[in-house]
């Protein structure tokens, strides 16, 4: 009887060993009999090795979506603009023959206090890079912004705290027109409603002139060439608008 009973210990031991050198197969399960919902299936744990690759994978994938997405968002514009050489060129669209401090010189000895939220270097240096940026002639715009303000003097409807400097949105009889935020923008607002007239093209930063889809919807595939071509357009009735632009350009350039 004992023997049998030894027996019967050593099998079960046997048995047990069995089980536990065994390799789990994809569906085994661990489990807990004290705690009767504590079963987890071995099919639902990836490795390690599995976890590490596939978070890699989605690092990997989203990084690349995103450097994807900049290069197409932030893809410049390529276009030709014209060189400027001639001071008896009229064109509105083309390249700066004024310098900076010409600019600067010719603002200052008209009026010495210039009505300003930036000083009278910044403004000049406004121009220069977002009518370059657009490739329209900053020098001329930057003497229509003087014409328009009066050297930055106002005394109409317009108010510096405005940043507008070409009129935009008045119309006269108390009507002051759009405000813009920054110096910067008011002059960016500028160049975009020149660029209207001018071009079909689309501006290269995000439109911040408000009337800039008007004016692109009423002249379609039309476009005005000449700062003259604003007569009675930019100006009403402004029949020597872009004449006394020019006109002011020129002397710009004897500073």
């Amino acid at each position: 009887m004992q023997l049998l009973k030894a027996k019967k210990l050593i099998a079960a031991a046997m048995f047990g060993a069995f089980v536990i050198s065994t390799p789990m197969t994809a569906d085994a399960r661990i489990h807990d009999p004290k705690i009767e919902t504590k079963s987890v299936e071995r099919k639902s744990l990836p490795t390690l090795r599995e976890r590490v690759s596939e978070t890699m994978e989605m690092f990997k994938s989203t990084k690349y979506e995103e450097e994807a997405f900049e290069i197409v968002d932030s893809e410049p514009q390529y276009f030709q603009v014209p060189q400027t050489i001639s001071i008896s060129d009229t064109s509105i669209i083309g390249t700066p023959i004024a310098t900076q401090q010409q600019c600067v010189r010719y603002l200052l000895r008209n009026n010495p206090n210039p009505n300003l939220n930036v000083s009278a270097e910044e403004i000049v240096a406004y121009y220069y890079e977002e009518g370059s940026r657009e490739g329209i002639r900053p020098d001329v715009a930057f003497a229509q912004a003087l014409k328009e303000t009066g050297f930055f003097r106002y005394g109409g409807d317009v108010i510096p705290e405005q940043n507008n400097y070409c009129g935009l949105g008045t119309t006269g009889g108390g009507v002051k027109g759009e405000f813009f935020a920054t110096p910067q923008l008011g002059v960016r607002a500028h160049i975009q409603h020149l660029l209207a007239y001018s071009s079909t093209r689309r501006p290269t930063m995000p439109v911040v002139d408000p009337r800039y889809s008007l004016v692109r919807q009423a002249y379609g595939s039309r476009t005005l060439g000449t700062w003259q071509d604003l007569n009675g357009r930019w100006a009403v009735p402004g029949r020597y608008y872009g004449q006394e632009i020019l006109s002011m350009f020129k002397d710009i350039l004897i500073q």
